[in-house]
């Protein structure tokens, strides 16, 4: 992810914050089932009495708390399990933020791409940054308590701001809901990616699409590939739109976003391959700066004397084809493979730009945060948190801190 043998951000840190996993449940047994309704109290070893209704509400706190003492354990298993299960608890005890909004507060207009393969747990991350859903899991946990089985088709929705859990799943239902010549591209995708999914979404075959993207010249592009210059937007077509018009639309909305940028055009490609690595390496919009800042510095002549190279492990997994492979780390076949991405091996930017970069990179890369780093790592992938050190022996540490994180959380990307 950054210079001097740190992660890459890569495709990691993808699995979705708030979405239970199979480790949370092996962890925690039965508990795991209590709060999913596959188990109760008593299965676990210890019946709840029937109380009044009086005394029902004391009752369930009475019962949880027993249930958390005895599989958990009084002193650290219970303080480890409330950090796992504390809003879970709280939300089953109705003293907690609920996961849903309520009924009768949807409004606007937004819209979530699915893909083939998803499910709800893929998909609840998407409705809650797209502003539709309360909360990251959501509709995976409103799916998970009432025993809904739902099948998703791929294709891009029109849904509604602050929806309910259960009004999605209703309107994924109503064809009308689905925008049969609708793309929606995210950031950070490559070429291929874009392709992948436009043909997906929008019925094209694949073969004509590589076909409309063999000749950058076509567009107006200066470039030996289209890569970088697919802009990661929604866009609306009419019916019979060709290859070569849904290129050429997102090719301008490319030029779009450069020119509000301030980005002379004879900077275009440079500003794209610095954008690009800032999209695939920062995790929140202040880190967008400092990302820019960091190869900025790296690039200044005096430090490439010091440094040699920009050490991206962004652009390594790039040329080696290992963006997909899951993790932030780059394997050391591929920092020994001999490409023009290879920025451990070669000083200077890439050759081009590894992926499609968004409005806030592109700004990112014109205006680069005031600062000295020369490196960065981020040492909690769930949170995105990154640390920007100036020296060699600040960065070591922070590596290690990152090392110390993936040693407790194995499985996560790392």
């Amino acid at each position: 992810m950054s210079p001097a043998r740190e992660p890459a951000r890569g495709d990691a840190g993808a699995a979705p914050t708030g979405v239970p996993s199979s480790a949370g449940a092996a962890s925690s047994g039965s508990l795991e089932q209590l709060f999913t309704g596959q188990t109760t109290t008593h299965d676990i070893g210890y019946a709840v009495p029937a109380p009044s209704r009086k005394r029902r509400h004391v009752g369930r706190w009475i019962a949880l708390v027993v249930v958390l003492l005895l599989v958990g354990g009084i002193a650290g298993g219970g303080y480890a399990l409330w950090n796992t299960y504390g809003e879970r608890v709280q939300a089953f005890l109705g003293g907690g933020e609920p996961l849903d909004y309520e009924a009768g507060l949807a409004t606007g207009e937004a819209r979530v791409t699915i893909v083939s393969g998803d499910t709800g747990a893929s998909v609840s991350p998407k409705l809650f940054e797209a502003g539709i859903t309360k909360a990251s899991n959501s509709l995976y946990q409103y799916m998970v308590d009432n025993s809904i089985a739902f099948t998703f088709q791929p294709g891009v929705y029109k849904l509604q701001q602050q929806m309910t859990s259960e009004a999605v799943l209703a309107a994924l239902r109503v064809p009308e809901n689905r925008l049969d010549y609708s793309v929606q591209l995210r950031e950070g995708l490559t070429l291929a990616q874009s392709l992948d999914l436009i043909s997906e979404q929008l019925g094209l075959a694949r073969a004509d699409l590589d076909a409309a993207v063999a000749d950058p010249s076509a567009y107006g592009v200066p470039a030996s590939t289209l890569e970088g210059w697919i802009f990661p937007a929604t866009y609306d077509f009419d019916e019979g739109v060709t290859p070569q018009q849904v290129i050429d639309t997102m090719v301008k909305r490319t030029v779009q976003s450069l020119d509000a940028a301030g980005v002379p055009e004879a900077d275009r490609e440079r500003i794209l391959i610095i954008a690009s690595i800032i999209e695939r390496e920062a995790r929140s919009s202040e880190d967008f700066y400092k990302v820019s800042r960091v190869i900025e510095n790296r690039l200044q002549p005096t430090n490439q004397e010091t440094f040699g190279k920009l050490e991206m492990d962004s652009t390594v997994q790039y040329g080696a084809g290992e963006m997909g492979s899951g993790t932030v780390s780059t394997s050391a076949e591929a920092r020994n493979s001999d490409n023009p991405w290879n920025t451990y091996m070669y000083p200077g930017l890439p050759i081009g730009p590894i992926a499609n970069a968004g409005d806030l990179a592109i700004d990112a890369a014109m205006k680069p945060a005031e600062g000295p780093w020369l490196y960065f790592v981020t040492v909690n992938l769930d949170t995105g948190e990154t640390v920007f050190t100036s020296t060699l022996s600040e960065h070591e540490k922070a590596v290690a801190q990152w090392q110390a994180w993936c040693s407790d959380n194995p499985n996560s990307g790392c």
